[in-house]
């Protein structure tokens, strides 16, 4: 018997930058066309974690060419308010994409803002309609963080076709359309969550296994079979304030065989998978 030799890291960065610089060409022959691809973000109220995304996603598009209008708004704006500026940017032809920072104050309903993006631009893939499309196997945005998670689980170059994944978690934002992409790409997938009763027991079947619950520790090494891919989506922090995600990343090493640092794993992706669906946007107008 082999001994297992510690899991190879599965790097984000370098992944990602290497897409952006593929995207800064896709850009320069779009604006070659006359059509310059247009990022429009609402930021509400001061929530810190959403200034830093806010601010990387406005570094991300400014290193790569996309114009991009930040729009940050005072905790008391108004629904009204902020849905007749979603309406104003949804016809405004130099925007291809419209995200709004979640959360959002409480007095805001967040689905009523997500269903007033138009359908076309709606780059975050959140939308009920866009939803639908990845449902049925139809064209359309997928939403920025499984995105990428899909595009690191393929610089493995391991075939998902008949491979069992399981997924942590079912958010409408990773979990559930995960489960979606793990589908179209052939895996046999197992959903867990809050209400399974040994998550364990399916993560020990699977070859690919994504955490996405927010909580430290989910996934711990004697959960892992042996040479799995290991996605790690959580974003936390440790007893000492350090970034950590859901999985215990010392010990799952030791027995998967691909696995995703926290961080420098899923957080760079999801950036670049935005940059890549407001590009597609653009792309379908010229």
């Amino acid at each position: 018997m082999t001994n297992q030799v510690s899991a190879q890291n599965i790097d984000g960065n370098a992944l990602s930058t290497q897409m952006r610089t593929d995207i800064a060409t896709r850009v320069v022959a779009l604006k070659s066309k006359g059509v310059t691809p247009g990022l429009a973000v609402i930021l509400v109220g001061e929530d810190p974690a959403s200034a830093v995304y806010v601010r990387n996603k406005i570094k991300a598009c400014a290193d790569t060419g996309v114009h991009s209008v930040f729009e940050k708004y005072d905790v008391a704006l108004s629904e009204a308010d902020l849905l007749t500026r979603i309406a104003s940017l949804n016809t405004d032809p130099t925007i291809h994409g419209i995200l709004v920072q979640m959360p959002l104050p409480k007095h805001i309903n967040p689905h009523k803002v997500i269903e007033a993006i138009s359908t076309a631009k709606d780059v975050d893939g959140y939308a009920t309609l866009s939803a639908g499309e990845l449902m049925t196997g139809q064209p359309g945005f997928r939403p920025c963080t499984p995105y990428g998670c899909m595009k690191l689980i393929e610089t493995t170059g391991i075939d998902l076709r008949g491979k069992h994944a399981v997924v942590i978690g079912r958010s409408n934002t990773v979990g559930k359309p995960m489960a979606m992409l793990l589908l179209q790409a052939n895996a046999t997938v197992t959903v867990c969550h809050s209400g399974t009763a040994d998550i364990g027991f399916h993560t020990r079947q699977a070859d690919v296994v994504v955490a996405a619950v927010g909580k430290r520790n989910v996934l711990t090494a004697d959960m892992v079979k042996p040479g799995a891919i290991v996605i790690d989506v959580g974003m936390n922090r440790n007893d000492d304030g350090k970034l950590c995600g859901d999985v215990d990343f010392a010990g799952v090493k030791e027995v998967a065989s691909f696995i995703t640092p926290v961080p420098g794993g899923v957080g760079p992706m999801t950036i670049t998978m935005l940059l890549v669906n407001t590009l597609e946007s653009a792309e379908r107008t010229a």
